[in-house]
């Protein structure tokens, strides 16, 4: 399923922080009804993201620079697993 990721973090990583609290929306990218939040941390979306699609080193290096640096990043028309958005919560119709 091809989905939107956006995250919002309560403020900006402090150099040296480690991972933070990030609240992940997934929306479907087809401009359907299916908002679903999901609240992990920096560390553990970027391992997921990075071990489960085939998103390219370059947008997932961009992607944590946005989740680090400010307090809304997004990725757009993510290719996501059905079995991977059921393991997070999201469930499919």
């Amino acid at each position: 399923m091809r989905v939107n990721l956006l995250t919002e973090t309560a403020a900006p990583a402090r150099p040296g922080a480690g991972a933070i609290p990030v609240s992940l929306t997934i929306r479907p990218s087809c401009g359907l009804p299916g908002d679903y939040t999901y609240r992990t941390n920096s560390s553990a979306l970027l391992r997921m993201l990075t071990s489960k699609t085939d998103l390219p080193a370059s947008v997932l290096r961009r992607f944590e620079v946005d989740v680090l640096s400010s307090t809304h990043a997004k990725l757009l028309g993510v290719e996501m697993s059905e079995r991977l958005l059921t393991d997070i919560g999201y469930f499919i119709d």
